[in-house]
């Protein structure tokens, strides 16, 4: 387990895959997400034993929330395409549970994935891609220090329309001066 201050991260189970299947089946919390076909739970278990097939460090972490005595699954996330050569990788990261959208747990578990990524596995560079429709994503990959790097014109079609693709980072001399910065309690 990875333990944040409010969340946690576990591996995916089997037994996620129902709630997984809710999730990516419902169209506003596929809005941003480069899904566009419905999933059954036979495919959803076909992507499971892919998934599995992955190193550890690329394998999905499920977000976890504490609800009374018991740990609740809101989301996922994780890193692909970890090249080691070059030590970066991409991130994702979906919140599920749309009644926990917009309280903050979306940044934590990204700040919490790139301590991880920065932290425990040593890259050098993250990386993530984010639609030009979703303000809120953006918003909150601003507000815990990934850059704009750039724009992939028209590079996804999706409710009928290509739409920018924006590429946001972070370095890990960046990291490090954000942690710095907020030890010594100045505001980032």
């Amino acid at each position: 387990m990875i333990y944040g201050k409010r969340i946690r991260f576990r591996g995916a189970e089997r037994s996620d895959l129902p709630t997984f299947v809710r999730w990516v089946n419902d169209p506003e919390v596929l809005h941003g997400v480069s899904m566009f076909q419905p999933m059954s739970l036979a495919r959803e278990e076909k992507w499971f034993e892919a998934m599995l097939s992955r190193p550890p460090e690329e394998q999905v972490l499920v977000i976890e929330i504490k609800k009374g005595t018991k740990w609740m699954p809101i989301g996922t996330c994780g890193f692909h395409g970890i090249n080691w050569r070059d030590s970066h990788a991409e991130m994702g990261i979906l919140i599920g549970e749309k009644k926990y959208w917009g309280k903050g747990y979306g940044q934590e578990a990204m700040t919490l994935l790139m301590s991880h990524g920065f932290d425990t596995l040593n890259l050098h560079r993250l990386e993530l891609k984010v639609f030009e429709d979703n303000p809120r994503a953006i918003h909150a990959y601003e507000k815990i220090g990934l850059v704009h790097e750039g724009r992939l014109r028209q590079a996804e079609y999706s409710d009928g329309a290509y739409k920018d693709v924006l590429l946001m980072g972070m370095l890990r001399s960046e990291w490090n001066a954000r942690k710095k910065s907020s030890r010594s309690g100045r505001a980032e």
